[in-house]
Order: C-alpha cells, then sequence, then structure tokens
C-alpha cells in the first residue's frame, strides 16, 4: 500500500519528468526507531527515475532537479530520499 506522500512524490515526477520508468520504495520500516523516523511510515524512500530530460546532465544536476520538482518534501516532510537517476539507455 502506498501512502499519501508516496504518490503525491509519484505525481510531481511523473509531471515534471514524464519517466520512462518509475520506482518508488518506502523503506521507512527499516529504519523505525533511527533518528529522522516521525512515526508516519513515510520518513525515508528511494527514488529510481528514468527520463529523457536527465540526458547530458550531471548526477548532481539531476539530484537537484527532482529535488526541486519535490518542493517542500525532502527535508521537511521526509527524512532521507535516495535517488538513481538516469537517461535512458544508460
Amino acid at each position: 500500500m502506498t501512502g499519501p506522500i508516496e504518490q503525491e512524490m509519484r505525481q510531481l515526477l511523473s509531471a515534471a519528468f514524464a519517466p520512462t520508468a518509475l520506482n518508488i520504495s518506502n523503506d521507512s520500516a527499516s529504519h523505525s526507531g533511527h533518528t529522522g523516523d516521525d512515526g508516519s511510515g513515510e520518513s525515508h524512500f528511494t527514488i529510481e527515475v528514468e527520463s529523457a530530460a536527465f540526458t547530458g546532465v550531471s548526477r548532481v544536476q539531476r539530484q537537484r532537479m527532482i529535488k526541486a520538482a519535490l518542493g517542500d518534501i525532502p527535508g521537511q516532510r521526509v527524512h532521507a530520499l535516495a535517488i538513481r537517476a538516469r537517461a535512458p539507455g544508460e
């Protein structure tokens, strides 16, 4: 089951990047009781996204693009995001 933050991230990333592949994994259960666990069950995520928008863009810039598309979610509403962004064919 996906929670509201995960669904929101999926919508925002789909709108911003028209991804050819998008996988969002909720890793919160494995961080239960750790720093940043707010008890919501939506504090830690891994995002894997493939989009033509990342062609010719550095890894750091790709992460910045994703965080910008997610607005206040990273760092305010979600404690931790692992991001793997690639262009098609990479």
